[in-house]
């Protein structure tokens, strides 16, 4: 008589994530086929993983209805949540989970793409992909995640994404101001020539190596040329190749999407709202920076300055600035306004940094004003500086006694109240952070 065997009960999904690490990768989603139907990437393994077994997600209309067919998960661990982000998007392109089908051809989910017929390529983040020239990555799931992403790697390869067409042979370049990308080390500026041409596309040769998924051969070939350097005695690349391969080698550390991701102002296209400030403001160019100053009281008893840097339309957090009122005793907007802006303007002439296109006070005729006699004692000369009063929304320029008022749903208005909110939001984050911390900033 054969010993009878209990037969191996399989492990359900919802048990076999619990023994999932808490490190980033991808997880994958598959039926009883044993077929992959649905790509997921998660900084956390084992928590999102686990989300989607709770009875909460049984509500969610994003899942409800294919969750059912899951018997069984598995995951690949990556080395950090930027890693994640590019190896889900691989995955996806390459596997084609009926659950993932929105992503597969989808035009309006975002790519990050590369030029390649110019001397020193552009990296962009599109919904609207170009058909040639250009090397495509994408599509991403996740517009904020994909621009948290950028930020992470530009900090490293240090690419531009201006849509400046640069041309070497070009002298001119030589005299052009790099913006405020180059002076926090995010950006080689080539606009000023700073960079060559072949040094310049070795980092975007890189950089596409890493989005490829081959990390491990761009370090070999980093490290490689920067013990030749050191050979030839040439101890500053030497010295900038090292901190690339550390930058890279420690993506893990830095690469937190939620610290770098930004918001949309626009869901299409946020260049419209700044071609729409240029025609307002009738500007010679396309404006690309825009700086927002607001104050704030705290209490009655303390007053703070919040600089928030805006570029391309987008919110660009590490050009943010906050200023704790010095010189300034009780509640004085205008006075508070003319030490932020003091300030600024010996930040910008510190770091030899380059002036934003547009500076935008919150306030009115008043507000407008203090900023302007600021501008006049620090000797600086704005590009371009205006106000926007709350009440009516309405636009102030220098010298100009009527306002500007647009249409509540113009695309210009929008893109300076939410500068003008930012710079308020980040000026109450700062009141807390006085409150519970007591630091204080500086520029």
């Amino acid at each position: 008589m054969s010993e009878e065997v209990d037969p191996v009960l399989p492990v359900r999904p919802s048990e076999r994530v619990r023994k999932f690490p808490t490190t980033p990768g991808v997880y994958l989603m598959k039926d009883a086929q044993g077929r992959v139907v649905y790509v997921g990437k998660a900084k956390n393994l084992r928590a999102r993983a686990s989300s989607y077994f709770h009875k909460a997600a049984e509500l969610d209309a994003r899942i409800r209805d294919w969750i059912g067919e899951v018997v069984d998960i598995d995951f690949v661990e990556a080395e950090s949540e930027v890693d994640a982000l590019l190896m889900e998007a691989r995955l996806i392109k390459d596997i084609q989970p009926k659950n993932n089908a929105d992503l597969k051809d989808d035009k309006s989910f975002p790519y990050l793409q590369i030029t390649t017929s110019e001397d020193f390529p552009r990296v962009e983040f599109t919904r609207q992909p170009r058909d040639q020239g250009v090397k495509l990555y994408g599509p991403f799931p996740r517009a904020k995640s994909l621009r948290g992403a950028m930020q992470v790697l530009q900090k490293i390869f240090q690419f531009r994404t201006c849509s400046l067409d640069i041309d070497e042979d070009d002298p001119r370049w030589r005299w052009f101001r790099p913006c405020l990308l180059h002076s926090i080390e995010q950006c080689s500026a080539p606009c000023n020539l700073r960079i060559d041409k072949e040094t310049y596309r070795t980092s975007i040769r890189r950089l596409r190596l890493f989005l490829d998924g081959k990390k491990d051969a761009v370090l070999r070939e980093i490290e490689d040329e920067m013990k030749e350097a050191a050979r030839a005695t040439q101890f500053e690349k030497a010295a900038r190749l090292r901190d690339e391969l550390k930058a890279l080698r420690n993506l893990s550390l830095r690469g937190d999407l939620a610290k770098h991701a930004q918001p949309e102002v626009f869901y299409q296209d946020p260049k419209r709202g700044l071609r729409a400030l240029q025609k307002v403001l009738k500007l010679e160019k396309l404006p690309r920076t825009i700086q927002g100053v607001d104050i704030a009281h705290l209490g009655g008893t303390e007053t703070v300055g919040s600089l928030v840097s805006f570029i391309d339309g987008l919110p660009f957090k590490p050009g943010y600035r906050r200023y704790k009122i010095q010189s300034v005793e009780g509640i004085d907007d205008y006075a508070s306004i003319r030490e932020v802006i003091a300030r600024r303007v010996q930040g910008l002439r510190e770091r030899d940094e380059a002036p934003p296109d547009i500076f935008l006070i919150d306030g009115g005729k008043g507000q407008l004003n203090a900023a302007l006699d600021a501008f006049r004692v620090q000797d600086f000369q704005p590009p371009c500086l205006i106000s926007l009063a709350k009440q009516e929304e309405e636009i102030f320029l220098p010298g100009q006694s009527e306002s500007i008022r647009l249409a509540r749903r113009s695309y210009a208005l929008r893109l300076l109240q939410y500068v003008r909110d930012e710079a308020h939001r980040f000026a109450q984050h700062y009141h807390h952070l006085l409150r519970s911390k007591r630091t204080f900033g500086d520029d």
